[in-house]
């Protein structure tokens, strides 16, 4: 079962690297699609890139290889790098490589289980502070976790006033 992490106001999942690539199995590859929709969403999402497609990341994986080849090794190589960004803005160490991803994908799909455990490092790193997060506007994500957030500025004390 997937986990949800709250990031802000957001929602991602925490998913299972080996039940997402057995379901894929169990499914004749058809969770493999929505499964990358998904992933493709919350690096839209996260990065708050509007420029990325899943619906179009889908399609190249899908009619890209009736066509020819091109089109889903471009997507893999893209999703990889995503996740490095993603990666990369919440401060884990060690990053995905879409080069490995992509030598994985014509491995038995066993870039599904690779990616999804890069993603799970970055939800990872917000559910051990996930209670601790303050709630921020929307579109505003907190800062990685072992930042400390920028201090509230207070309003300026009028003369001849106090607090206690």
């Amino acid at each position: 079962m997937a986990e949800i992490v709250r990031i802000g106001e957001r929602e991602f999942k925490r998913r299972g690297p080996i039940a997402i690539w057995l379901l894929a199995f169990a499914t004749l590859g058809v969770y493999f699609f929505v499964w990358y929709y998904k992933i493709n969403r919350e690096a839209r999402e996260y990065l708050g890139d509007e420029t990325i497609n899943p619906g179009i990341s889908v399609l190249a994986v899908t009619l890209g290889v009736l066509l020819i080849f091109i089109p889903p090794i471009v997507s893999i190589l893209n999703t990889g790098k995503r996740i490095a960004r993603m990666q990369t803005q919440a401060g884990v160490p060690d990053l995905i490589s879409p080069g490995i991803g992509l030598l994985l994908f014509l491995v038995a799909r066993l870039d599904m289980p690779y990616m999804q455990e890069h993603l799970n490092r970055i939800w990872n790193r917000y559910l051990a502070d996930q209670n601790a997060q303050p709630l921020l506007p929307p579109g505003q994500l907190p800062p990685p976790p072992g930042q400390l957030p920028p201090p509230v500025q207070q309003p300026p004390q009028q003369p001849g006033s106090f607090t206690e």
